[in-house]
C-alpha cells in the first residue's frame, strides 16, 4: 500500500461530496490525501492571469487555487488529523486521475463534475476512471444510510475476489454489517453436473440454487475469521444482478462490486453491472479491479 488516497476535484458540489468522502476514507487507512485538479488550459495557450480590466484576484489560475485552498479546508474540517496536500496537474481529467491512480491506493472522485451533459448521471471521468484506474476507484453519486450495511455484489469470479476482499476491509473500518448479494438466473447460473454421470444432464429441483448458495459461501471463505467484528448477512437472490444491487443499495451506506463478473465479454474493463450501479445506485459505489484493496 502507498498510504495516499486522491480525490479529483473541480469546485462542483459532487466534487465537494467526494472530498469528504475521501476525507473519511484517508483517516481510516492512516494515509495522506491527495486534492488532485486537473488544468488543462495551459495546453490550449489560454491566458491564465487576471484580465488588465478586472480585479487582480481573476483570471483562471486563481480561480483553480482557490477551488483547491476550498478542498483542503473541506477535507481538513472532516478528518483535521490527515495530512493534506494540493496539485495542480496540467491535463485532462481522464488522463491526470488514471495516472494518479497509480501511486494510489483509492481514487475518489464524484458522480457528475462541471462539465457534464444535461441528463447524464455519471460522468465521463467516473466511468473511465472505473474501467482504467490501477487501483479501487469510488464514485460518490450519493450521500448513502450511514446506519447501512456495505453492499458486496458477489458473482464467484475470481476476477471479484479482490472486491470481497475490498468490502470486508470497508465494513470494518466504518463498523458497518456486510451484505454479500449473489443474484441469479437460469440463463448465468452454470448448470452442475448430475451425480450419475450416466443419468441425463438434469438435476434435481432446487439443485440450482442451492449451488448458487454455495457458491456464495465459497467466495466469503476465510474472510469471516479474518474480520470476526464484521457481521456478515448472505442474500442469495433469484433475479437479475443489476436491479437486485441497485435496490440493495437504496438502504446501504457503500456499494461495492468488481470491474468484471463472470459471463462478461472477453476484452470489456468494465462489466455491464459495473456501468449499471454507477449510474443508478442509490448511495457510493467502489469498483474495484485486479488486486486492490487489500489491507
Amino acid at each position: 500500500m502507498s498510504g495516499l488516497v486522491v480525490v479529483g476535484v473541480d469546485g462542483s458540489a459532487s466534487s465537494l461530496a467526494a472530498v469528504e468522502t475521501a476525507a473519511r476514507e484517508a483517516r481510516w487507512r492512516g494515509a495522506g490525501l491527495r486534492v488532485v485538479h486537473a488544468f488543462p488550459w495551459p495546453a490550449m495557450h489560454v491566458p491564465l492571469g487576471p484580465s488588465p480590466l478586472g480585479p487582480p484576484e481573476g483570471g483562471i489560475r486563481n480561480m483553480v487555487e482557490h477551488l483547491g485552498r476550498e478542498a483542503v479546508a473541506r477535507a481538513r474540517s472532516v478528518a483535521p488529523e490527515v495530512d493534506v496536500s494540493q496539485a495542480v496537474v496540467t491535463g485532462e481529467p481522464l488522463t491526470v486521475l488514471e495516472a494518479q491512480s497509480r501511486a494510489a491506493e483509492l481514487v475518489v472522485v464524484g458522480s457528475r463534475g462541471m462539465g457534464g451533459f444535461v441528463g447524464l448521471l455519471v460522468g465521463s471521468t467516473a466511468v473511465h476512471l472505473a474501467a482504467h484506474g490501477k487501483c479501487p476507484v469510488l464514485v460518490v453519486r450519493e450521500t448513502g444510510d450511514d446506519a447501512g450495511p456495505v453492499v458486496l455484489g458477489v458473482d464467484g469470479s475470481t476476477t471479484g475476489e479482490s472486491a470481497v476482499d475490498f468490502a470486508f476491509v470497508e465494513a470494518a473500518w466504518r463498523g458497518a454489517g456486510l451484505v454479500a448479494l449473489h443474484a441469479w438466473t437460469t440463463w448465468n447460473a452454470p448448470l452442475p453436473a448430475p451425480q450419475d454421470a450416466a443419468a441425463p444432464y438434469a438435476n434435481p429441483p432446487g439443485e440450482l440454487g442451492q449451488e448458487e448458495e454455495r457458491l456464495l459461501a465459497e467466495a466469503l471463505t476465510g474472510h469471516r475469521e479474518r474480520y470476526p467484528e464484521v457481521a456478515v448477512e448472505h442474500q442469495v437472490v433469484h433475479g437479475r444482478t443489476r436491479e437486485a444491487l441497485i435496490e440493495a443499495s437504496c438502504s446501504a451506506q457503500l456499494l461495492v462490486v468488481g470491474a468484471r463478473g463472470r459471463g462478461g465479454f472477453a476484452g470489456l474493463l468494465l462489466g455491464s453491472v459495473s456501468q449499471a450501479v454507477l449510474h443508478h445506485a442509490h448511495c457510493p459505489v467502489a469498483v474495484v479491479r485486479g488486486s486492490g484493496g487489500r489491507r
